[in-house]
């Protein structure tokens, strides 16, 4: 994966600092990677429930899937797109 700079006034977004837009961005990443996870472990699960005698077929299945998630973004860089996009909204728990 190419090395990206990133103009740190743009990463901010809506955030009153760096700080601030860093911790938003390390929280939506962790939900995204939460997602992907869950996301695979369902997909692995069907090839898995799918058949038990159908050992090469099974680790092919496996082998792919394992391939699509190798290249899906890691959660950071979708992270941080968002907040450059503006697609990110957060706000303070005391503030709900």
């Amino acid at each position: 994966m190419p090395i990206r700079p990133v103009d740190l006034k743009q990463a901010t977004g809506e955030a009153t600092s760096i700080y601030e837009a860093i911790v938003v961005m390390s929280r939506r990443a962790r939900q995204i990677n939460d997602e992907l996870k869950e996301n695979l472990s369902r997909r692995l699960e069907s090839v898995m429930s799918s058949g038990d005698e159908e050992g090469d077929i099974t680790n092919f299945d496996q082998l792919e899937i394992s391939r699509e998630f190798d290249r899906i973004p890691k959660p950071t860089f979708l992270a941080l797109d968002e907040m450059l996009d503006g697609e990110i909204t957060f706000r303070y728990r005391d503030q709900a």
